[in-house]
């Protein structure tokens, strides 16, 4: 079993990702809404620039959503391939990042693997 964690700043590719992982029998997710702490800096004075710096790059960028699921192996690859289809690739910049993290136990969840 993996955790698997996605945060995602293309946040309008949201509704779409959880659509194909439905269609792939991809179980429940949790999402929960996020910001960076670059976006969290801003209020602070003393790291205004470092802020100010966040929105030159990318000043639309405000909020992401973190995906957070429990997923067998084999369905792993299987999320990564629906990410990247969706959000056009992780490898470009400012759509988001993942990772997994292995779990050696699991207690309350129905598994169908």
């Amino acid at each position: 079993m993996k955790f698997l964690v996605i945060v995602l700043n293309k946040v309008e590719c949201l509704e779409k990702l959880l659509t194909k992982f439905g269609k792939n029998k991809i179980p429940g997710a949790t999402i929960i809404d996020s910001h960076g702490m670059a976006q969290m800096l801003e209020g602070h004075d003393e790291l205004r620039f470092m802020a100010s710096l966040r929105l030159l790059m990318n000043p639309a960028h405000k909020e992401n959503k973190t995906i957070m699921m429990v997923l067998p192996d084999e369905k792993v690859d299987t999320v990564v391939r629906i990410v990247n289809e969706v959000t056009g690739g992780l490898d470009k910049p400012d759509t988001g990042i993942l990772f997994t993290v292995p779990i050696d136990r699991v207690e309350g969840l129905e598994t169908h693997a």
